[in-house]
């Protein structure tokens, strides 16, 4: 009964727009409510329209925009909707689906909690039931126990990843320090070689030089030489284009 009063008491305060409880009523001179934010969208939607004056939408009287006042006395009747509403909201929560009795047993075997009408049904006839008040303090005692398992769980867990945050941390510093000391030895090592490689491009520099002075010194020679030869040359061809007495005298080795 009553909430077939609360459905005809919640028609009234809807609103005809969005079909939801009224928010901020106006009410119009022709009786009819709604919601300002939906009359203010529908008046738009009429200026758009190209209508000469704003008509109620559900009886299309004409009205005034600036005669609407918030109609503060439904309001507060909306809001008290609101709450009856959610107040049997909640209480249907622990109704029983199947008889609308409250939910005052607990079947242990089917692990639900039921009414007085269920325990005589067929389906749970037989079976342990008992009170929940009493079945709470038993499964209440059982979160608490396995409450406290899992803090107990949760510090150990917590306890084991400080330790791997620590040991991460260990490695990471050694692995630091073994990086360091490859580097300082690669350094060394690249300092011995650089050594090496000025004292061989020292050496071959000097190699170098002595080899090229030698070589210049036989170059130099070979050019004497050559150019001997070339004034021997031009010697006895000048010889042979003489007379036989001075090609013999140059056979002799006698000069001209």
């Amino acid at each position: 009964m009553a909430s077939e009063k609360l459905v005809n008491l919640q028609e009234e305060v809807t609103c005809p727009i969005c079909l939801e409880l009224l928010t901020e009523p106006l009410t119009l001179d022709c009786g009819h409510s709604f919601c300002q934010i939906c009359l203010t969208a529908n008046s738009k939607e009429s200026v758009a329209g190209q209508e000469e004056e704003r008509k109620c939408p559900v009886c299309r009287i004409s009205y005034e925009s600036g005669k609407l006042r918030p109609n503060w006395h439904l309001a507060n009747i909306v809001q008290r909707v609101r709450e009856v509403k959610l107040s049997l909201e909640d209480q249907e929560k622990h109704l029983c689906v199947h008889h609308g009795e409250k939910l005052l047993l607990f079947c242990e075997e089917d692990g639900k909690v039921i009414c007085w009408l269920c325990e005589r049904s067929q389906k749970h006839r037989g079976h342990s039931t008992f009170l929940i008040e009493e079945v709470a303090q038993d499964y209440q005692k059982k979160l608490q126990a396995a409450l406290k398992r899992l803090k107990q769980e949760q510090q150990e867990a917590k306890a084991l990843e400080s330790d791997f945050r620590e040991e991460i941390a260990a490695w990471k510093n050694q692995t630091q320090h073994e990086r360091q000391n490859v580097e300082a030895e690669f350094k060394k090592l690249r300092a011995i070689l650089d050594s090496e490689e000025r004292k061989e491009l020292q050496k071959l520099k000097a190699e170098q030089t002595a080899i090229l002075c030698t070589m210049a010194n036989s170059e130099n020679e070979l050019v004497q030489q050559s150019q001997l030869v070339r004034s021997l040359i031009s010697d006895i061809e000048h010889r042979l284009q003489g007379s036989t007495v001075q090609m013999l005298q140059v056979r002799l080795g006698k000069k001209p």
